[in-house]
């Protein structure tokens, strides 16, 4: 028998998967109207193994964007309304002592709604720090620790959190920590004018599009997989490094911007989630390995919240925005 040659296989394997994410994409957009570039993002960040942050005002229908990825990937979700009162044991769960017939004493552990494997974290920038910072070990390690256990969380596991933005009043800035361990930062514009009228005449009819199963888990964790041995090139390696590195203030070879506006800048984790992202990318659109235009593209959702403008940067009205640009123009 002809064994097929490993390059050979990986092709199948990427064609394969191609298929049946552009059938998972075509799904999501019989329901979501007009965020074409949040959805691509969010299926960038679910095969990447990440985590994803969805910033905007709210009725862009960021939370029904959450849940219809859940279905459509076939993966079962939690859901946390993030709010003032909220405790860290909300999320998490908790032990409770109980006794048994025999009239024995002993603690039974209530797993909370992290114990999923899709957990939309609603309004997460209302809670305090304290309990926003509850997820940092679920996010990082997918794992938590109670009562002196190790918990393994769900396979796979991810954080969607939708956050209004700061400027409303009742929230709180997430910790630098905890936007650092968010993949890629997906900015919800308002839909456009054809965007928006599709999107009434489908919603205030007699029947609403539901969202079907395209995917399962399983499926996302071979897909995931797959994204790790998708060959990269030296040129996209070195876009990638230049593009981070330059981001530092206070280190060689960071542009004159950075060290002009920025108090801090991206650390590792960036290029780890450029690297998986840009892979991500290529595979939605079919192709075989990530190019530099993935990684302008995706420059901005990866670097946005792991960067920081300065007091006087902010007075003077600069915008990370501008500051990305500049980036984005040195890897050409």
């Amino acid at each position: 028998m002809n064994e097929v040659p490993p390059a050979q296989s990986l092709i199948g394997e990427v064609e394969a998967l191609s298929d049946r994410l552009a059938r998972a994409r075509a799904a999501i957009g019989r329901v979501i109207f007009g965020q074409e570039a949040v959805v691509e993002r969010a299926l960038v960040t679910l095969l990447s193994g990440g985590h994803l942050l969805l910033v905007g005002v709210p009725g862009l229908g960021k939370t029904k964007l959450v849940e219809t990825l859940g279905t459509v990937m076939g993966l079962d979700s939690g859901r946390v309304q993030f709010t003032p009162d909220l405790m860290p044991a909300d999320i998490l769960g908790s032990e409770v002592l109980e006794e048994d017939a025999q009239g024995k004493r002993g603690f039974r552990f209530i797993p909370g709604p992290v114990f999923t494997r899709l957990l939309m974290a609603d309004e997460i920038n209302r809670a305090s720090p304290r309990t926003q910072s509850a997820l940092l070990q679920a996010m990082q390690e997918h794992k938590v620790a109670i009562g002196g256990r190790i918990l393994p969380l769900p396979a796979p596991f991810h954080v969607l959190a939708t956050q209004n933005p700061i400027e409303q009043e009742g929230t709180y800035p997430l910790p630098e920590a905890q936007l650092d361990r968010f993949l890629l930062e997906a900015q919800v514009d308002y839909p456009d004018e054809d965007a928006e009228r599709a999107m009434l005449l489908a919603t205030t009819g007699a029947q609403e599009a539901r969202p079907q199963p395209a995917m399962t888990a399983e499926e996302l964790l071979s897909a995931q997989a797959l994204i790790r041995r998708i060959p990269v090139g030296e040129q996209v390696v070195d876009a990638i490094l230049r593009l981070v590195r330059g981001a530092r203030p206070g280190t060689e070879g960071a542009l004159p911007e950075v060290q002009a506006h920025l108090s801090w800048g991206p650390g590792p984790r960036a290029a780890q989630a450029l690297m998986l992202a840009t892979r991500a990318r290529a595979l939605l659109d079919g192709r075989l390995s990530p190019s530099v235009e993935d990684v302008r593209e995706l420059a901005e959702p990866v670097l946005r919240h792991r960067m920081a403008l300065s007091f006087a940067a902010r007075a003077d009205g600069v915008r990370l925005e501008e500051v990305v640009a500049a980036l984005k123009a040195r890897i050409g």
